[in-house]
């Protein structure tokens, strides 16, 4: 099977409520708190060293039994800049992505450089779901 590295865009950040742990690399995350400045449209986003998908891929990633995934809550909110920008539209549920496998054997892993490997089959359900903002290349 072939890998990807998939480099997601980055449409926000760590908000305040957020639970890091700095002090080793890369950083633990053990609550999140996403905090959207803008929104590319894409199913999968991140924020250095988290990410996040939208509900819809959750269920698709979930049905087609994806490996390597968990999947848990995240708190999702807005940006005095977002709000200037996208002024009252709704984002639609985002959901935490925890990669637990490994890269070049899951369908989702983290390479040592931290950047997010995929496999070829879970790339196409990203792809359908939407991640044109997204940097994709072979896994070497």
């Amino acid at each position: 099977m072939k890998y990807f590295y998939v480099e997601p865009e980055v449409a926000g950040g760590l908000g305040e409520n957020s639970l890091v742990d700095r002090s080793v690399h890369p950083p633990v995350v053990s609550a999140l708190h996403y905090r959207f400045d803008g929104w590319p449209e894409d199913a999968i986003l991140e924020s250095f060293p988290i990410f996040i998908v939208s509900a819809v891929a959750k269920e698709d990633l979930a049905e087609m039994r994806a490996s390597g995934v968990r999947f848990d809550q995240a708190e999702i909110t807005t940006s005095d800049q977002f709000e200037e920008l996208y002024a009252g539209r709704q984002l639609p549920k985002f959901v935490w992505l925890r990669i637990v496998g490994k890269a070049g054997q899951d369908d989702f892993g983290i390479a040592p450089d931290g950047r997010l490997v995929v496999s070829e089959r879970a790339l196409e359900a990203l792809r359908g779901l939407g991640i044109s903002n997204a940097s994709v290349s072979p896994f070497i």
